[in-house]
């Protein structure tokens, strides 16, 4: 297999520490930040172990390999680009993962779960659509995330994303025009 043309991201720790994912160049496709993500999976470390995680909107899928890389039990990639989604298979064919990668609409995907079907949940829609907001309104509906999980939600701070009723900020952060954090089910 052949690595697709475009731009590449490698991963930060874990058994995959090191490797380096293809992607291919597509528009709006910007993978999270290394910063971000090394500061992520410190947050998330505790949670890890055995998780089942699900990436929406996955695009170079760097969350969700990064999730399987230091232990999660199974991760879910989830993009509506078939050669962002062909790279997605590629790549995990060549780290060895077991991932369930699929091409679909983020909300679509999310319309056919049933309660509690991840424990983390990595949220990083384009920037300037309205997808953030539809998906957490869905995933609180249809009761997808775990009562003890959490949701990643990644945008740019030009946007200034609140959360819906339902969630609570659990950490934020912030690194040049990208706001991040983890939201959990509010008590």
């Amino acid at each position: 297999m052949g690595e697709p043309k475009g731009s590449r991201i490698r991963l930060i720790a874990g058994r995959w520490r090191g490797r380096r994912l293809a992607f291919p160049a597509e528009p709006g496709l910007r993978p999270t930040p290394d910063r971000v993500r090394e500061t992520l999976f410190n947050w998330l470390n505790p949670w890890l172990a055995g998780a089942r995680c699900l990436d929406l909107f996955a695009g170079s899928g760097a969350l969700g390999f990064e999730a399987l890389s230091r232990g999660a039990a199974a991760a879910t990639l989830v993009d509506c680009n078939a050669a962002v989604v062909a790279a997605l298979r590629e790549n995990g064919a060549r780290l060895g993962a077991e991932a369930a990668i699929m091409v679909g609409e983020a909300l679509d995907y999310l319309a056919g779960q049933g309660p509690a079907a991840f424990d983390i949940i990595f949220l990083d829609p384009p920037y300037a659509s309205l997808l953030l907001t539809d998906a957490l309104t869905t995933i609180l509906a249809r009761r997808i995330l775990a009562p003890a999980g959490l949701i990643y939600i990644e945008s740019a701070v030009a946007y200034g994303f609140e959360l819906p009723a339902g969630l609570r900020w659990h950490r934020r952060g912030q690194a040049g025009g990208v706001a991040y954090g983890l939201a959990a089910l509010a008590s």
